[in-house]
């Protein structure tokens, strides 16, 4: 069985760096609603973000952010969303548990990173919140290290 905060890729330097910016720190931003432990994860020139809208025809996914401050917007807002709900388990454990990235495509300075969310997290209340879809990240080498300059996220996991 796979350790969820153990990072797959522990002798691979590219991949490590892609995996602890798609995982570690953007679990632990997301639980904190701080941005700026991630703001300097991004290229923020030319960067945009697809909402797959959980749908598997393109025809439906939208260009929700053209740019990253409306990102940045989205994601504060979904987790101040989160950070007022309460669980009946430990939400980072959740979070971590649900979260696979260990296929990461490197082509020289760019990178396709598969992240997969196939899970979910109790709720105080008895009820579970289900964490189930995915995002292709598109990644580049950036200023000396790896940063993502745009995803289509927000896709049906599994696709078909």
């Amino acid at each position: 069985m796979r350790d969820p905060f153990q990072n797959p890729f522990p002798s691979d330097g590219a991949r490590r760096a892609i995996w602890e910016m798609l995982v570690s720190r953007d679990i632990d931003a997301f639980l904190a609603a701080d941005w700026s432990m991630v703001e300097d994860d991004f290229v923020e020139e030319g960067f945009i973000g697809i909402d797959g809208r959980k749908e598997t025809n393109p025809d439906k996914w939208r260009l929700a952010f053209p740019t990253l401050a409306a990102y940045r917007e989205e994601w504060l807002r979904q987790a101040r969303d989160f950070a007022e709900q309460r669980f009946a388990e430990d939400p980072r454990t959740a979070i971590f548990t649900t979260t696979t990235l260990e296929d990461i495509e490197i082509e020289g300075e760019t990178a396709l990173v598969r992240k997969k969310f196939d899970g979910g997290i109790t709720k105080a209340d008895g009820t579970r919140d289900v964490l189930q879809w995915q995002t292709l990240y598109y990644c580049r080498l950036h200023e000396g290290r790896w940063k993502i300059s745009g995803f289509t996220g927000y896709l049906p996991n599994p696709m078909g």
